[in-house]
């Protein structure tokens, strides 16, 4: 027998390197068909409801990695909370209607206005449904478990149904309504924008001073020669003006330059006068903005009469203290316009181009545009154009076409905010946020929010469900909600493209407006934010297994402003309460250098790229490494660091596994009580991290999970632990004590990080469970890991804790030793320690090999006075000097008693005595080398 046989070196077939890529694979295929995911909830029948709602992301293309942080944060939650005892559903969605489908149909060469309605909203289906089968398979493929055979889709007719009784609801409580207003209009688009549907990027604006000459100063201020001056940056508003507002709580100064007279805001003056190069000007009035009420001006452009109106609006941070007003292209235009009884006028089409209600026919059928110039060139002809320069700022854009919005008067269908407000920011405060300004950001956009425009001029969503009477009156009634509803849970929306009128009312349908028994239909489709904004009835409500409201939506925190708003605004104006109870909100992902990916910054990292390279587990392990409560970053680098850390990760499992492959926990556990004190310790300490990550994943602080496992096992384990472990496990008897309390507590560690890691790496995990000697068939099928009450644990702490101040000190002498070339490696030094009093009272308290803890041949505990030079740190002095003897080849210690034992001479005498005991047979054979 030689010698290295009578180790007991740990074997495992759990390899080094992961192979990912394959593994995760095949795991996943064997999760399927084994149905894990039902399996787990059906061992959480009866238990407390999490309900986590999906928010849909958009059927449109492969996933990217913000796709990937959102959907596997919400997995580690799932997953945690059903090893958590909890009943914890997830049902993937997936948002389907809306423009961004009828732009990729465009590229293909389909025309929508030459197309049957109802066969172009198949062919969006149609594309719709490929690409939520392109992302379920990209979404499964990172790990994520769910209900992936029955998601929801807001194109379901199911769903549909739901949104209709949605609206239908809000219709009977008055929300709903119809008027003609301002509101985001994208020409591009052809259709008006939600607020969520706006980003914002820099453009270069015209900006014109214009003078509007006085026709009636109310006897206040003459008329004659004296002009109201206006600043704008949309000339292409002049020729739909109707008035000038002015605060009434300013003063405005009357200026006398050269043989003309002006009037701005006394507030503003001294930068208009800078703006307009008046060098020599002279104030020969004050007016208040309170008396200029309801006087007239001249159109500059057409001389019509202008009306000057009085509104807090108006401020003194730019412009000259008057504002022009254009009813028809303003929210606060229409607002003031709406008080003096001035009528809507918005002379522009769908497509941005003036119509024949403009009062120049020159312009009619100019994009709005390039009418900037020329409405600038008609005003330098008049004389009324005082100054034309250019600037750059930051200006609405549509979200999809990238291309500028205006703000446009159109008829539309409203959901009102006003007559809910109160109610919603009520319930606003009963929700929990995460990250906890959430709750301002969310309060703030409903107290300033105006009325939901909830009309679309498009094709591929779900239709307003409105009636025409003859005489155009709107009709909407419990009946015909509830009859369009059941029809769409048949049929889905596209019956409404497919049937007529009178097909889709209740037999038998009459109305006093409709005396001849002739409807029409809406021709405008519900804005999606509504679609989605209704999920809390369509999905949470209407499953048997979901429970409304939801315990939590998590989505990234631009949904403060769609889903988030949406949502909350549909429920509690059909509900009385909001849809969630917990609000997670979470950065946007960036490169290393804080850019937003994009192709053309070449930027881009596509999850499914690191997932054939690295496998998912480097994805799921780097959302949970960051603090995903701000923006994130990833990028090449980074995610090979992560792999590094995986890599530590799993070669620490590997030594545990192979180190316990002979344990049998069953048989050779040791208890608590009767653990070798250091062991203890490492119980204790394993019992506090295990603590301190169910807390941590109670507040879904997934980034300090990752780092508290990462310290212990780096710190606790690698570096201590396990470090000196080999001196027991491989050189101890096999089924000594010492070993067996050992491979107990690094069992127990084997088995508690497993579980705890398991909602960020369930592919790992669950390799390494089939490794384990436990019961259950699959990791996932257990749960968490209980904390543990220790009687001793406070005391046994601070004594180790203490006596790890001084290891410290031993590993900085024994590092000085290895600078100045004393010892090569520790086992060849020979220490001794002089503790202090306080020190030595800790070591006299511990039953420990401390020899062995530090990993050194030889360690003297002096109780001597320290000799001059020995040097002293915290805890006493040390001497390090090289150990004295010989190696001995089995323990690799350097030792004076090898050859004592004359039936094993070339061993220590610890190591003959352990061999002899264990393989009795060596006594008379002997051992080789």
């Amino acid at each position: 027998m030689r010698v290295k046989d009578t180790l007991n070196l740990g074997k495992t077939k759990f390899k080094m390197r992961g192979n990912l890529p394959v593994r995760e694979a095949e795991w996943q295929k064997e999760w399927d068909e084994n149905k894990l995911y039902e399996q787990r909830l059906k061992l959480n029948e009866g238990k407390p409801h999490f309900d986590l709602h999906d928010g849909p992301p958009f059927a449109n293309g492969n996933i990217h990695m913000g796709h990937a942080l959102n959907k596997i944060s919400k997995d580690i939650i799932v997953r945690f909370k059903n090893m958590d005892d909890y009943y914890a559903p997830y049902v993937p969605g997936w948002d389907t209607h809306g423009l961004p489908i009828e732009q990729q149909l465009a590229k293909q060469g389909v025309d929508r206005k030459k197309m049957n309605r109802a066969e172009y909203r198949q062919l969006c289906e149609d594309y719709a449904k490929k690409e939520i089968s392109k992302q379920k398979a990209d979404f499964k493929r990172l790990g994520v478990m769910g209900d992936w055979d029955h998601p929801y889709i807001t194109l379901q007719p199911e769903y549909e149904a739901e949104e209709i009784r949605v609206f239908g609801k809000m219709y009977e409580q008055g929300y709903i309504y119809k008027g003609k207003k301002p509101v985001y209009w994208s020409p591009s688009s052809e259709s008006t924008l939600a607020e969520a549907e706006v980003e914002y990027h820099d453009v270069k604006s015209p900006s014109i001073y214009v003078a509007f000459p006085v026709e009636d100063g109310k006897g206040i201020i003459d008329p004659k020669d004296t002009y109201f001056v206006i600043w704008t940056t949309t000339p292409w508003t002049i020729p739909a003006n109707q008035g000038i507002t002015v605060n009434p709580g300013f003063d405005y100064s009357v200026v006398k330059v050269g043989d003309k007279r002006y009037v701005v805001g006394t507030d503003r003056l001294e930068a208009v006068a800078e703006a307009l190069d008046w060098e020599n000007y002279e104030v020969v009035q004050h007016v208040k903005g309170s008396e200029m009420d309801r006087m007239l001006a001249s159109h500059p452009l057409y001389g019509q009469d202008v009306l000057v109106m009085n509104a807090m609006h108006v401020t003194a941070a730019d412009g000259t203290g008057l504002v022009h007003t254009a009813s028809g292209f303003g929210e606060d235009d229409y607002n003031v316009a709406q008080r003096y009884d001035l009528p809507v006028f918005s002379p522009l089409d769908n497509k941005g181009c003036y119509t024949d209600e403009v009062p120049d026919p020159e312009l009619v059928g100019m994009f709005y545009d390039d009418a900037n110039k020329v409405i600038s060139e008609k005003l330098k002809q008049s004389g009324n154009l005082l100054k034309l320069s250019f600037f750059t700022h930051s200006y609405p854009h549509d979200w999809r076409t990238k291309k500028p919005v205006i703000y446009r008067a159109t008829t539309q269908w409203f959901a009102s905010i006003e007559k809910c407000r109160k109610q919603i920011l009520e319930q606003i405060d009963q929700v929990n946020f995460m990250p906890e300004w959430g709750k301002v950001r969310l309060h703030n956009m409903i107290k300033d929010r105006g009325d939901w425009v909830i009309s679309r001029q498009r094709a591929w969503g779900v239709p307003l469900p409105i009636f025409y009477a003859e005489d155009d009156t709107p009709i909407v009634t419990p009946e015909t909600i509830e009859h369009i509803a059941q029809i769409f849970a048949k049929e889905g929306s596209n019956a409404w493209y497919k049937r007529t009128a009178k097909e889709l009312l209740p037999d038998g349908f009459t109305s006093p407006h409709s005396p001849n028994g002739e409807f029409r239909k809406e021709t405008d489709i519900l804005d999606v934010w509504f679609d989605s904004g209704s999920s809390h009835r369509a999905v949470m409500a209407a499953r048997e297994d979901l429970r409304f409201p939801a315990d939590m939506y998590l989505e990234g925190s631009d949904q403060y402003r769609g889903w988030f708003n949406s949502s909350l605004i549909t429920s509690v104006a059909t509900t009385g309460q909001a849809p969630y109870r917990n609000i997670l909100s979470q950065g946007f992902v960036l490169d290393d250098k804080g850019h937003k990916m994009s192709k053309s910054l070449g930027n881009i990292i596509a999850p499914n790229d690191i997932i054939k390279k690295m496998g998912a587990e480097i994805i799921r392990l780097w959302v949970a490494s960051v603090d995903a409560t701000s923006d994130v970053a990833v990028s090449q680098d980074i995610l090979q660091q992560t792999s590094e850390s995986y890599r530590k990760i799993r070669n620490t499992f590997r030594y545990m596994l192979a180190n316990t492959s002979d344990f049998d926990p069953e048989k050779d556990r040791i208890a608590y009580e009767d653990l070798n004190s250091i062991d203890q310790y490492l119980e204790v300490r394993l019992n506090e991290l295990v603590k301190a990550c169910l807390e941590s994943y109670e507040k879904y602080d997934f980034n300090n999970v990752y780092k508290k496992i990462f310290s212990f096992i780096s710190n606790d384990l690698s570096a201590f632990y396990l470090d000196f472990a080999k001196d027991v496990l491989y050189i101890e008897g096999k089924n000594s004590h010492a070993r067996r309390s050992m491979q107990t507590v690094i069992y127990d560690a084997a088995v508690k990080l497993a579980k705890v890691l398991t909602p960020i790496l369930p592919h790992t995990m669950e390799e390494i469970w089939s490794f384990l000697k436990e019961k259950e068939d699959y990791i996932q099928l257990t749960n968490m890991p209980k904390v543990e009450e220790y009687e001793n644990s406070e005391e046994l702490l601070a004594k180790w804790q203490k006596f790890m101040s001084l290891r410290d000190d031993v590993l900085k002498v024994l590092e000085e030793a290895r600078d100045k070339k004393l010892i090569g490696k520790s086992f060849e030094a020979a220490v001794t320690i002089y503790p202090t009093e306080e020190m030595k009272s800790v070591l006299d308290s511990l039953d420990a090999n401390f020899r062995q803890i530090l990993i050194v041949s030889k360690l003297t505990i002096a109780d001597d006075p320290a000799p001059e030079n020995a040097e002293k740190l915290q805890n006493g002095a040390f001497i390090v000097e090289r150990a004295e003897g010989e190696v001995c080849p089995r323990c690799r210690m350097i030792r004076n008693d090898i050859g004592q034992d004359n039936d094993l001479p070339m061993l220590c005498g610890r190591c003959a005595e352990i061999v002899k005991a264990d393989y009795p047979e060596t006594a008379q054979e002997g051992l080789e080398e």
